[in-house]
């Protein structure tokens, strides 16, 4: 797999244009930290492997390495529109992009990659740029409707940060009123019942107790829930380890991502792919929650829609830092503001 690096003093990132532009290294240079948690299963390339069956919901999954990915045009399990079908996670994750080189210089680098789907008429284009002497990736993208009729949509952002960086020394921060947790069920290995919603970040467990949702539990809690953050103040959030003093957070518009999935598997993970071997969390900006599949969310009413030929442009950070407390504000110029 070709891998595209983009590196000043403060901050290397790798990405793979032949798997979905996946951003599989986001290494703080000074503490040598990368946060991107890795899955069991680790990088493959899928042009090497032969699935050993068929599966309802494709193929990401066998593929998955952790690390982040950009979802697109449906999140979650199957979906099917206008005569398309997508397995879990639609289609952007899972097929090459195109790049090339914008700037090369001492003062900045900038990578653009893009995308057109197989299976809808959209094309996402992600413009990568690092500032000399920042800890700070720049986004900027764009999304297309190259179609000639109206195109509804859901899409988000999927960064996963685990072991060995992650413990239970981290703290989550993020300016949001609302979470619900575990619509609908998500799985037997739940901390929390189905279908709660409270105030975040203060949620009661199935044992009786009330759990501050801002505190990553350790592995041995087997735990395996999916929430979602709603209401937000604005757009960003922080995780930061207390014991390691380093922390990994993003900044977007909060009216293109107004809602931040909150994936939490704490070593509870049992059965296909994870078999108890994994201890990671992912915070996802999305459009549209839950994680259900296109056709949920257009029916919940969170779904997006492009018209023919219609096309948007938004902006993203994702930063590392050095502190040991919890975060008030990450801004969209990357600066983080301390507790």
């Amino acid at each position: 797999l070709r891998a595209v690096t983009l590196e000043n003093e403060k901050l290397r990132v790798v990405v793979l244009p032949d798997k979905g532009a996946d951003i599989v290294a986001f290494q703080h240079k000074p503490s040598d930290t990368d946060f991107m948690w890795i899955s069991p299963m680790g990088l493959r390339n899928p042009a090497n492997s032969i699935p050993s069956g068929s599966k309802e919901d494709g193929f990401f999954l066998d593929f998955y390495e952790g690390a982040w990915q950009e979802i697109l045009p449906s999140g979650g399990p199957n979906a099917s529109y206008k005569g398309a079908d997508w397995g879990l996670h639609g289609e952007t994750a899972t097929i090459p992009w195109d790049f090339k080189l914008l700037a090369d210089s001492e003062k900045e680098i900038a990578v653009e990659f893009s995308v057109k789907l197989y299976r809808s008429p959209f094309k996402l284009t992600r413009v990568m740029r690092l500032e000399a002497g920042k800890p700070v990736l720049f986004m900027h993208e764009r999304l297309e409707n190259e179609g000639a009729e109206a195109m509804e949509y859901m899409w988000g952002h999927h960064p996963a940060v685990g072991e060995p960086w992650l413990d239970e020394s981290c703290l989550v921060d993020c300016p949001a009123s609302k979470l619900i947790l575990n619509p609908g069920h998500y799985c037997d290995n739940q901390r929390f019942a189905d279908d709660i919603t409270c105030a975040w970040p203060m949620a009661p467990a199935k044992d009786g107790t009330t759990v501050d949702l801002r505190l990553v539990p350790p592995r041995s809690v087997k735990t395996l829930d999916l929430g979602y953050l709603a209401e937000l103040d604005a757009g960003w959030y922080g995780v930061t380890s207390t014991s390691k003093g380093t922390g990994f957070g993003m900044a977007w518009d909060k009216e293109i991502f107004p809602y931040v999935w909150y994936w939490q598997d704490f070593g509870g993970g049992f059965g296909y792919p994870w078999y108890g071997r994994t201890y990671n969390l992912a915070l996802e900006p999305w459009t549209s929650w839950p994680g259900a599949g296109l056709n949920a969310v257009i029916e919940n009413g969170t779904a997006r829609c492009l018209q023919a030929g219609e096309s948007l442009e938004t902006e993203l950070v994702a930063v590392a830092y050095e502190g040991r407390s919890h975060v008030k504000h990450i801004s969209r110029a990357g600066e983080v503001e301390l507790a």
